[in-house]
């Protein structure tokens, strides 16, 4: 399965936020929106992405005053991204590779949607139980 038809079922709709937003804004639109990670996109395009787990980290070295920061001092900026012609396998190594769990997709050097670990688990269980099925049917036609 390639990350294509991953955003065509999930969709393309990608949360993102500029780079001098500060940090109490991002907590706010990562709640709202019921999300772990925001890109981050200033004017060229993609300049980093921002998990619940660099808000962690930061807290943790800063205290409360991270919560005033922009979020350029906290993104990530090393940014693993994919297009939607790669498969879901290659994501899911990239992933664990990088130890990471959302994945920008980028098609013509523009964002076109976003993948979350979330996304390669429920397409890895799709393709298991449409196997599942394929052999059932096997099975009572035989």
């Amino acid at each position: 399965m390639r990350i294509a038809d991953v955003l065509r079922s999930k969709g393309t709709e990608v949360a993102t936020i500029s780079p001098t937003a500060i940090v109490s804004e991002l907590l706010a639109e990562l709640s709202e929106n019921n999300i772990g990670a925001m890109v981050v996109l200033a004017d060229d395009g993609i300049a980093g992405i921002v998990s619940e787990r660099d808000i962690v980290r930061r807290l943790h070295e800063r205290g409360s005053a991270a919560l005033r920061a922009p979020v350029s001092e906290i993104m990530t900026t090393a940014v693993a991204t994919c297009t939607p012609d790669e498969t879901v396998d290659h994501l899911t190594v990239l992933m664990t590779e990088r130890r990471i769990r959302h994945v920008p997709v980028v098609s013509n050097g523009r964002l076109a949607g976003i993948v979350s670990i979330g996304d390669v688990v429920k397409s890895r269980m799709d393709e298991l139980e449409h196997a599942q099925e394929q052999l059932q049917a096997y099975i009572v036609q035989g």
